[in-house]
């Protein structure tokens, strides 16, 4: 079997595949997409860091791959939904960096707080400049985490050596698991008025891109800094940018950005700002550790079938895997769905399995349901391995039920949801042999396909409401690819289920809630 590497990879990785005999190995990291397009087709695995864009095309043309493994987190470079479509498993190694880059955060607060990249270029300069470069202690400030998930816990635990307080917000963790931590649970308005530092360890998301903006920085102390030591977009640069020119900031530490590298960015242009070229996950250790977690993950795989840390399949065997696909499709696509549509901490989730999918192991669709739910929160960092690990993190009670007697459908998949802010069912079925549809929303039913650019509106159901919903759409030229309504006829009230040919912006939702029988306007991805 062949595995191209097609990026940098620690040499210890690449002897670890070199030393299997069954595998035949070659490294080429200067392939061109056009180039790796027409040779693609040769190979069985391929291992990549961020640098190779796996594309829907890649991977129409990889007749015989069989896994693409990446030595690393970010799968943003991977188009997972085209390897899932063609039966290729895609891994990640989403625990080789976690320390490297909680550690890197804390170098970056230090050096931020002191000044000490711009000191040391002044006195390379030949400058002796004490006054100029005058810092700040962190000791006793306090520290304001966004995201307390690994990385943010390591952080949190740091800074605490450091004679810091912490305190945290994460809409997905419930205050009680946070405050266990040692960590004080907030909002996120709390974040913005207490911090001395703010600082971001969530993924890039829906929700969480440009959660730092003009409005977040104007409820910020004056003086406060900032870091982003995790995903690019998750600060508005612009308002970061007039934040520090106003005096809000006093410093911002930036390892990422919304476009990399960075060009023409004013923010490179101020001395308040340190900057590194997206070392996170640039130590010695964090590459050793990827590189020979997925060697070691491609060799179990092609040699023995084991999957493990795959974003795309459980941990169970090819042929068990092949007939329980379509429903690990619906599954997460169902757990993916109801969290997008769900605010608050996911405190209790209840599946109830009913009919022919009963005849399956349901162990692998409720790792895949969670995994659905868990991945518009913490993005890459969840797979069908580490899932069970989330779950006891946030305390989450998961029960299971099955009923082989079916009713509406010879299939049914029911999924329950209470958070700390509200409750949601949904509910899907198999048509066929791989049709994965949502047929109920709860008191509302339906027949949708679950894919794509999808909108969900809750509406009073008067005449002409459907009419000036697709008006709108169309006058914003957002053409309408697939709808479908679901009634709850005795109170009056629609569901429309829209799939667009394009994303729906922010600002056609506004109009859209502006109508006056519009009561919910939920953008979604899947």
């Amino acid at each position: 079997m062949r595995v191209l590497v097609s990026d940098n990879l620690a040499e210890s990785g690449i002897e670890r595949l070199q030393n299997v005999p069954e595998l035949e190995v070659e490294v080429n990291t200067s392939l061109t997409h056009e180039e790796l397009l027409q040779i693609i087709k040769e190979y069985d695995a391929l291992v990549i860091r961020s640098g190779t864009k796996v594309t829907a095309d890649i991977i129409e043309a990889a007749v015989n791959l069989k896994v693409i493994a990446r030595a690393g987190i970010g799968l943003d470079n991977v188009d997972i939904a085209a390897a899932s479509k063609h039966g290729v498993v895609v891994m990640n190694t989403p625990e080789g960096n976690v320390i490297t880059t909680a550690e890197h955060t804390i170098a970056m607060l230090l050096a931020v707080s002191r000044n000490i990249p711009q000191a040391s270029a002044s006195l390379k300069a030949g400058k002796w400049e004490k006054k100029r470069f005058r810092g700040k202690e962190v000791f006793n400030k306090v520290l304001g985490i966004i995201g307390v998930g690994r990385i943010g816990r390591i952080v949190a635990d740091r800074a605490k050596a450091l004679r810091m307080h912490v305190i945290g917000y994460d809409p997905y963790i419930s205050s009680e698991v946070i405050d266990k931590l040692g960590i004080e649970g907030v909002s996120l308005d709390d974040v913005f008025a207490r911090s001395d530092y703010i600082t971001v360890h969530t993924p890039i998301t829906q929700e969480t891109r440009n959660i730092i903006n003009a409005e977040a920085f104007k409820k910020m102390k004056k003086g406060v800094f900032v870091l982003n030591c995790a995903r690019g977009g998750i600060f508005d640069e612009k308002a970061l940018y007039d934040a520090i020119q106003s005096g809000i900031v006093a410093g911002a530490a930036l390892d990422v950005f919304t476009q990399e590298p960075p060009v023409d960015n004013p923010l490179l242009s101020l001395e308040q700002v340190v900057v590194t070229p997206h070392l996170g996950a640039s130590t010695d250790e964090a590459q050793e550790n990827v590189a020979m977690a997925v060697a070691d993950q491609v060799i179990d795989y092609l040699l023995g079938g084991t999957i493990r840390n795959a974003v795309n399949a459980p941990n169970i065997d090819g042929a068990v895997l092949a007939r329980l696909r379509p429903y690990l499709t619906l599954s997460e696509k169902l757990g993916s769905l109801l969290m997008q549509i769900t605010r608050g901490a996911i405190e209790e989730v209840s599946i109830e399995y009913i009919g022919e999918v009963t005849s399956h192991e349901t162990q692998p669709l409720t790792i895949s349901i969670l995994k659905g739910m868990l991945s518009p929160i913490l993005g890459d960092m969840v797979n069908f391995v580490n899932v069970p690990i989330h779950v006891k993190e946030r305390n989450i009670r998961v029960t299971e039920a099955t009923r082989s007697e079916a009713e509406d459908f010879t299939n049914l998949i029911n999924v329950y949801v209470k958070t700390s802010e509200e409750e949601n069912l949904v509910a899907g079925t198999i048509f066929g042999k791989r049709d994965a549809r949502l047929v109920r929303i709860n008191d509302f039913r339906l027949e949708a396909n679950m894919e794509g650019h999808l909108v969900l509106i809750y509406n009073i159901d008067t005449p002409g409401t459907i009419g000036a919903i697709g008006t709108c759409l169309g006058r914003h030229q957002i053409n309408i690819s697939m709808m479908d309504v679901g009634q709850v006829l005795e109170r009056g009230q629609n569901i429309i289920f829209l799939r667009t040919d394009t994303p729906v912006p922010q600002h056609v939702v506004d109009e859209l809630l502006a109508m006056e029988n519009v009561n919910v306007v939920q953008v979604l991805e899947l």
